[in-house]
């Protein structure tokens, strides 16, 4: 018996690393899984090796590349449950060599993103009885880092976003949380928090990590997988940071 027997999730920016690992065990776990990403080929690839899971093209800024996402589940599964808002991206960059519209991106994908995935599966949600949404923030949401104004920026409007939706939604026992990953070991080369680091500074963070080491995804897809089961079910508008103690202090 899996943790999530008988739900339908969709994962967005499930076509590689912490996406795929989230699908994968996803699906380990009993769960049916539409996933989206704007890697088409990457996606349809892995879609075509798993059971019980479905790939759309999904462009977490386009309205309507949400609905058909949405109805996707409805068609393929009857129904939808959970909602992981994992799609995201970064640029390395000062606040000066970086430019308006490359800010806007990042806020656009990594906050409004997972504002109009909320919008999107509310009344699937609500119509099923309730559901579970993880939105998938960082350490950089809680501590900045020179070079990442707008990733950082974006990562703490998603806890304030995450905060709001849990009070509009949980009349409906639809819960909302967020993770905070940091130091992960993912296809994008450490995403999230050591981006373009060069080695002598990922032997430093490590250094000053509590647990000595960066963290797989699938340590990572393990609390997503909790938090959208029904084991997490008085959890709500928590913050649950991923990171090995990395904010613990230095």
């Amino acid at each position: 018996m899996g943790q999530l027997d008988g739900k339908v999730a969709l994962i967005t920016g499930g076509a590689r690393g912490m996406g795929k690992a989230h699908v994968r065990r996803f699906l380990d776990e009993g769960a049916k899984v539409v996933f989206g990403d704007v890697l088409d080929e990457e996606g349809a690839k892995l879609a075509a090796d798993l059971e019980n899971a479905t790939f759309v093209h999904l462009d977490v800024t386009q309205p309507d590349d949400w609905a058909a996402a949405v109805q996707t589940a409805l068609d393929a599964y009857g129904a939808l449950n959970i909602l992981v808002n994992n799609a995201g991206i970064m640029r390395h960059k000062t606040i000066e060599e970086m430019t308006l519209e490359e800010c806007r991106q990042i806020i656009e994908v990594n906050l409004i993103g997972q504002w109009q995935g909320i919008k999107s599966v509310t009344p699937a949600l609500r119509a099923a009885g309730g559901g579970s949404i993880v939105n998938v923030s960082s350490t950089e949401g809680f501590i900045g880092a020179e070079g990442m104004s707008a990733y950082s920026a974006s990562k703490f409007g998603v806890r304030g976003l995450t905060k709001s939706a849990a009070r509009e939604l949980g009349k409906d026992n639809i819960r909302v949380n967020s993770i905070h990953p940091g130091g992960i070991i993912t296809s994008m080369s450490m995403q999230d928090d050591i981006v373009n680091a060069t080695a002598d500074r990922a032997d430093s963070l490590m250094a000053n990590l509590p647990l000595r080491r960066l963290a797989s995804t699938r340590e990572v897809s393990g609390l997503v997988v909790y938090l959208a089961s029904d084991d997490s079910s008085y959890c709500t508008a928590s913050e649950v940071l991923v990171d090995g103690g990395l904010v613990s202090g230095f």
